[in-house]
């Protein structure tokens, strides 16, 4: 072969591998662009699905503050509470013109300091009194006046008070609950209960730890025939502390979509958007702690002098610890001995 043919074919061998690794390092940055412009683009898509979802959701209660506090409360600069509620209303029970009740109460406390949360269940069939009926009776009556009424009754019973409310039904548990594809819990004893359908012994559950599906988890958070409305409580928080590991770990980010899908149009909250953004810092904490309180008492038909019906009666010396545990949560100076968290009428 020739001198110059020689260096001719170098030079081309020196071209093809000059460019071959131009699209090596090419490809590495499609790559890597992709990477990072994909989950850019879903966060995009996420944050304005939500945005939606917020609007849609919003409920204006009418209310600057609580009347228990002496300011209005910013959530990205103070500690603030928020009201679950669970209706227990679905399309059916619509259908068939059934009355909506509370049937889940869950007062939570948000810290802002230590990203901790305090969480305390209050059983439906509470006595005390509510300030939207001016009269005594299961705290679950006062969701016939809508969220802001039973947050009016939640606050009559515990002296917190309850900045934001997010009121979901039995629909939207069903569907984040399956949106994350079940929840681990501990089932404590073999149980039959109703579906959302409200179809007797359609659901099975056997003791024991295992994943549960949306109907499934309901079913174990309504039941109350084995025990007592205190151990209700107490697996309903497990339940909720449950969805909220499942929701955090990364594993469930392509399935946040879904969540929202789920809470959808079966949702409402006095919240808005801009709110609701500033609770991201308690989610994205790696030291965040969830405590349950307990709120002790008795239960029973007949149980209150002239109410024939079911009650329960908080113990009076809990009711007041749970209290200030979260007064003290929220920062506020304790109660004087003036004021009152009995169950009996102002």
């Amino acid at each position: 072969m020739a001198k110059d043919d020689k260096q001719e074919l170098r030079r081309s061998q020196k071209k093809r591998k000059k460019s071959r690794k131009k699209r090596v390092i090419r490809n590495i940055f499609i790559i890597v662009l992709l990477l990072i412009l994909i989950p850019a683009a879903y966060a995009g898509y996420l944050y304005v699905k939500a945005g939606n979802l917020a609007n849609d959701s919003f409920v204006d209660d009418g209310r600057d503050k609580s009347s228990l506090r002496d300011s209005a409360v910013n959530p990205a600069e103070d500690s603030v509470s928020v009201l679950f509620i669970g209706s227990d209303s679905s399309e059916k029970r619509e259908q068939d013109n059934i009355g909506k009740r509370s049937d889940t109460m869950i007062l939570a406390t948000f810290n802002k300091d230590d990203k901790s949360i305090k969480m305390l269940s209050i059983p439906r069939d509470t006595y005390t009194y509510v300030p939207y009926l001016e009269r005594n009776t299961k705290i679950n009556g006062s969701y016939n006046g809508g969220p802001t009424a039973t947050v009016e009754a939640v606050e009559e019973l515990t002296q917190v008070p309850v900045d934001y409310y997010i009121d979901v039904n039995f629909e939207a548990f069903i569907s984040v609950v399956e949106a994350l594809d079940g929840i681990t819990v501990d089932v404590p004893y073999e149980l039959e209960e109703m579906n959302s359908k409200d179809e007797k012994g359609a659901i099975h559950l056997q003791p024991g730890v295992q994943t549960l599906n949306g109907e499934e988890a309901l079913a174990l958070a309504r039941t109350r025939k084995q025990d007592s409305d205190f151990a209700r409580s107490e697996r309903q928080q497990q339940i909720i502390e449950a969805m909220m590991d499942k929701a955090t770990d990364m594993s469930s980010v392509l399935k946040y979509s879904s969540l929202l899908d789920a809470v959808g149009s079966n949702m409402q909250t006095n919240m808005t958007f801009d709110e609701m953004k500033s609770f991201i810092s308690y989610g994205v904490n790696n030291k965040l702690t969830v405590e349950s309180l307990k709120l002790e008492g008795q239960g029973g038909n007949g149980i209150v002098p002239g109410y024939n019906a079911y009650a329960f009666l908080p113990d009076a010396t809990s009711l007041a610890n749970a209290t200030q545990t979260m007064r003290d949560q929220l920062e506020l100076p304790a109660l004087d001995n003036t004021t009152s968290t009995s169950t009996t009428s102002p």
